[in-house]
């Protein structure tokens, strides 16, 4: 590891952040022990030194340990690093809206991967990519509720699909039964039939209880919001992925009795002329497919996976192996189909589909689920304790108001101060909810009482609030990049108003520096010289013809590189100015008294004309402005350290400095 360790991770730190985010300041208690240095005062702990450089080290080739200079070194550089963080703090950066607000907005994005939520999302996701390797088939038969359902109606239609259920495990066919039976709608036409599907595409309760079964197995009553179902697994194998197929249709008009007979006749003339070896197939499909999405394009489908189609067309697609292969014709609610196989291709990797899988996930119920399992894990590990005969007694009071009204209605009935629930010994009021109520700008849609939904929102907010300050107080990781993110901000904010900004903006400041290291902006040795590399040998007696016995000038220079740009554009290279020459790969071969010669280098003839030769001497303010700038931003980065390191008072404690020393050495 060499010794910019920190300076080089900070600084791609600041471009990382430089559109990011300010802080509330982060309140550090570190003990004696604890302690490497104090800046004007403020404690710094020896593990952030240690944090930042094992950083640095992690994305460092590896090595046999951190020499004692280099740990100087970059203990030095630390130093430089928090005495700026110091001076920011003290200059108030810290307390600036858009400090604060950004440093918010990016502290949502740092503790995510610490949240119980996480890693119960996490546990989903990978879940469903599991199941998504292989594919079900199952039919179903639904009951469902009739509008506005009792408990009482609930019980009839429970006992009627256990009723069905017991005859399908009799014997009884269950498409047959989901005909007679099935409140879905499409059971007259698919007998229950679902064909293939995969994860995340049932909702979630008929998906679970489908993957618990295996082929031949029938459930329970499964309830949804549709209702019950009675779900029997027809058949589980492994998920083909996707696939694309081009296709040819022929449509049935319900309304015409001939319809299907004419259709029929149809798609077999099709199918017999494709197996003729002289058939085009997208000739065919442009003749004769009544699909007018496709028949221009050879019949052409987007890629598809198992659920996405009608299951009469998916299974054709499947059953197809190689790439080419025809169907027979296939019958489905459009039509006649006839499909061939253009390509297929495995499942996405995990990483692929990660963000797919989420999203499909936040949309179903399994985001109520997974809110439901973190609000009871907080409220276990946070000592919850809700006072129940308070809380319901408030929800009988205070069901029939509105959002505006239920402030008033807690004053005027004296229920302020009723009990809410303890959440790590502080007890919560009617009033602190009302607060929280006041202070919300958004209504809410509402389930069940105003009340309820006020009183469950609150209540997940001051569970996350113990949750951010327990992995704020108990997560050393989170702490420590909480802190990073927090103190490089600030030090992009100084560095940009106290160096960066203003050796860009003070022109006399660059001026008078240019004069006063007018050593370092030195040009050497130049020529006036136009150089053309041939890469094309075919092309040289072109070149030498148009520059040969020439002189240079801009006008032939212009006229050259015009020409060949249009007629021949591969044929050269070229370059041209005042050039240092006592360094150049081609220049430093030449003959400076020639004006015309040519010189072989690195495997390609160069013509070279020169020109006019300048001595060396200082360069013009306005030929190096930009190394001026850079140069007299470093300067002023020294001065403003040389300054704080004067303003604030550096103490080290010598025992935790030695020990930080051994940690990055074991």
């Amino acid at each position: 590891m060499n010794n910019r360790t920190i300076s080089a991770h900070l600084l791609s730190l600041l471009f990382i952040i430089a559109s990011t985010f300010p802080a509330l300041a982060l309140m550090q208690t570190v003990s004696q022990d604890e302690t490497l240095l104090s800046i004007g005062g403020k404690p710094i702990e020896k593990d952030e030194l240690i944090y930042l450089i094992s950083k640095g080290q992690d994305s460092a080739p590896s090595s046999s340990g951190m020499s004692r200079e280099e740990f100087e070194d970059n203990l030095n550089l630390f130093v430089n690093y928090k005495l700026k963080v110091r001076h920011a703090e003290e200059l108030g950066l810290d307390k600036t809206d858009e400090f604060i607000n950004e440093f918010e907005s990016f502290k949502e994005n740092l503790k995510a991967p610490y949240l119980i939520k996480n890693s119960l999302e996490e546990g989903e996701l990978r879940k469903a990519y599991s199941r998504m390797q292989e594919v079900i088939r199952a039919s179903h038969i639904l009951f469902e509720f009739p509008p506005n359902a009792s408990k009482d109606d609930s019980l009839i239609v429970l006992r009627m699909a256990l009723k069905i259920r017991d005859k399908i495990n009799s014997g009884a066919d269950i498409n047959e039964l989901a005909v007679e039976y099935s409140d879905d709608p499409s059971a007259k036409v698919n007998k229950g039939d679902l064909g293939y599907f995969t994860a995340l595409q049932m909702v979630q309760p008929f998906e679970d209880a489908a993957f618990s079964l295996q082929p031949g197995e029938v459930s329970d009553p499964v309830m949804t919001n549709f209702g019950y179902h009675i779900i029997k697994v027809l058949d589980k194998r492994p998920n083909p992925g996707q696939v694309r197929v081009s296709h040819i249709l022929v449509r049935i008009d319900e309304n015409d009795t001939t319809s299907e007979n004419l259709a029929r006749r149809k798609i077999a003339d099709i199918y017999t002329e494709i197996q003729k070896e002289s058939t085009v197939w997208e000739n065919i499909v442009k003749n004769y497919s009544e699909d007018p999405s496709s028949s221009q394009n050879g019949g052409l489908l987007p890629w598809f996976s198992v659920g996405s189609m009608i299951p009469e067309f998916e299974m054709a697609a499947f059953s197809l192996t190689e790439i080419g292969e025809v169907s027979p014709p296939v019958r489905t609610k459009y039509g006649y189909h006839i499909l061939r196989l253009e390509d297929k291709k495995s499942i996405d990797s995990f990483e692929d589909l990660e963000e797919s899988i989420r999203s499909k996930i936040m949309r179903d119920s399994r985001s109520t689920m997974i809110q439901s399992q973190v609000m009871a894990i907080q409220k276990s590990r946070y000592n919850f304790d809700e006072n129940e005969v308070s809380v319901k007694n408030l929800e009988n009071e205070l069901k029939t108001f509105t959002k505006s009204q239920l402030p008033g209605a807690v004053a005027a009935k004296g229920l302020d101060k009723d009990e809410l629930f303890t959440l790590q010994g502080i007890t919560y009021t009617m009033d602190d909810l009302v607060k929280f109520i006041e202070d919300e700008e958004l209504s809410i849609k509402v389930k069940t009482t105003m009340f309820d939904a006020w009183y469950d929102r609150f209540t997940a907010s001051i569970l996350n609030k113990a949750e951010d300050a327990d992995i704020l107080t108990n997560n050393k990781d989170y702490k420590m990049l909480l802190n990073e993110y927090h103190d490089g901000i600030l030090l992009f904010s100084l560095m940009n108003q106290e160096v960066w900004q203003k050796g860009i903006q003070d022109s006399l400041g660059q001026r008078a520096f240019y004069e006063e290291n007018i050593q370092n902006y030195q040009w050497d040795d130049r020529v006036n010289a136009f150089i053309v590399k041939v890469l094309d040998i075919n092309q040289l007696e072109g070149a030498r013809t148009k520059l040969k016995g020439q002189t240079i000038s801009q006008d032939l220079i212009q006229v050259f590189n015009t020409n060949y740009k249009t007629k021949t554009p591969l044929a050269y290279q070229t370059e041209d100015g005042l050039i240092e020459y006592k360094k150049h790969p081609i220049l430093s071969q030449a003959e400076l008294t020639e004006s015309y010669q040519e010189i072989e280098a690195n495997g390609h003839l160069h013509i070279v004309l020169l020109g006019e030769k300048i001595p060396a001497g200082p360069k013009r303010f306005n030929e190096t402005r930009g190394l001026v700038i850079k140069d007299y931003q470093e300067q002023l980065d020294k001065s403003l350290i040389a300054e704080l390191r004067e303003k604030y008072p550096i103490e080290i404690n010598a025992k935790a400095k030695e020990e930080a020393f051994v940690s990055l050495n074991q």
